[in-house]
């Protein structure tokens, strides 16, 4: 039976590329290359430069795939090259080291700039066709920089994410056919997954993780979509103290004519589940354009906002076509969309550059929050248009609405009640 089309929310029909959802096997992935078998053991000792060796060694044979078998197995910034892929097996771990001297510092892309900063526990770069999965642990190991963080905080109130010097767990750009499938990607010492400037990347049954309590792990955004293309995550379970999925693109008063800046398009995220997160879907708070967005088919069992659009008063942003449906949630704000003014910087312009948020749909939901329309009103910074809401069942501790916040508001079906 063929598939009913569907389609994006500007009426593009989306690709059968996103229904290809089959999980990668390891027979698949070409040779073999085990860790134990190349003199790389779970000692507790750090082994970056013979695992980054043994990845370098596939490459110049052909390519393959490097296998973390059952253990704990410690390394630094390792770099995937084409036709190299990753296969952590049950019982395995491959866990970063908690020394920041062991990740190589670099010209990399980070919240929402290119900038010198430290490359991340994996990396790859140029490459088509990378696989990463298994059904074992990719570790980041980031309790000692997340206690080094609040401490830092606590001493200097204005340090940014940055000031601490910790590496993310998964750095992907500029590449092609991207799968991250099966594996536990947890404890990373700052964002987990963050893909630039890619395009046809799959995240496919991950679980990912960062805790909360008792120490909280400081700007572990799950998935950071930055400047991509064609990307899906499918049956993901998360649970983060940041964003789950965020859409990225750079940020600052001249943002959207910097060439290394751009569009996040046709994103879906589907069959996920979200532990808690402070938002399951989030635009910014870096971000420029974000066109043909989907979550759909999800169910929230604790978070601070299910769709959040951040609109910084320093970077023009352009939200439109996104649409959330089938979703079933426990959050403190069912949409959220206010000023964000965290580490902003005019740099000299004097006019204030003005965002925009329209074509938002949130439909066929069953949602128990605090507040229902968390929307603040500010015409001087954007502009609000073309929102449809139907089908929902809210329970809301505040159900206030602010009519006149939206031009052209389509409110059809909606059910709101205050507990």
């Amino acid at each position: 039976m063929n598939k009913k089309e569907e389609f994006f929310p500007d009426g593009t029909p989306i690709d059968p590329w996103f229904y290809d959802t089959c999980l990668p096997e390891l027979f698949e992935l070409g040779t073999q290359y085990v860790l134990t078998q190349h003199g790389i053991l779970d000692d507790g000792k750090v082994y970056t430069e013979q695992i980054q060796n043994l990845i370098d060694t596939a490459a110049a044979n052909g390519g393959g795939v490097i296998v973390v078998p059952a253990g704990t197995y410690l390394t630094g910034s390792l770099f995937f090259r084409q036709g190299v892929h990753l296969y952590v097996a049950e019982g395995g771990t491959l866990k970063g080291s908690d020394d920041i001297s062991d990740y190589r510092l670099c010209e990399t892309r980070i919240e929402g700039e290119s900038c010198r900063y430290f490359a991340a526990l994996i990396n790859a770069d140029g490459v088509d066709g990378f696989t990463m999965c298994g059904p074992g642990t990719v570790d980041g190991n980031g309790l000692r920089s997340w206690k080094a963080f609040w401490l830092r905080r606590t001493w200097n109130p204005k340090c940014t994410n940055k000031d601490e010097q910790r590496p993310r767990l998964v750095f992907i750009s500029n590449c092609r056919n991207v799968t991250v499938a099966g594996l536990r990607l947890q404890n990373a010492h700052f964002w987990t997954n963050h893909i630039y400037r890619s395009s046809r990347v799959k995240y496919l049954g991950c679980r990912i993780f960062s805790p909360v309590t008792p120490v909280k792990a400081p700007s572990t955004d799950a998935i950071d979509i930055d400047v991509c293309t064609d990307f899906l995550v499918k049956d993901c379970y998360i649970e983060v103290n940041d964003d789950a999925v965020a859409l990225k693109g750079g940020k600052g008063p001249w943002a959207d004519s910097a060439p290394e800046n751009g569009s996040n398009e046709r994103i879906i995220v589907e069959d996920c589940t979200f532990g808690y997160c402070p938002a399951c879907l989030t635009c910014g708070s870096e971000s420029i354009h974000n066109r043909n967005v989907i979550l759909r088919r999800g169910k929230v069992l604790a978070g601070n906002n299910l769709l959040c659009l951040k609109m910084r008063p320093d970077t023009p942003s352009h939200y439109e076509y996104i649409t959330v449906e089938d979703i079933e949630a426990k959050v403190m704000n069912f949409i959220n969309i206010n000023p964000w003014t965290q580490f902003y910087d005019m740099k000299g312009r004097t006019d204030k550059p003005l965002s925009a948020a329209d074509h938002i749909t949130m439909r066929n939901c069953v949602c128990e929050c605090d507040t229902y329309f968390n929307v603040e009103k500010r015409e001087d910074q954007y502009r609000l248009c073309d929102f449809t809401f139907e089908n929902l069942r809210i329970t809301a501790k505040e159900s206030r609405f602010l009519e006149d916040a939206v031009e052209n508001m389509a409110v059809i079906n909606v059910d709101v009640s205050e507990r």
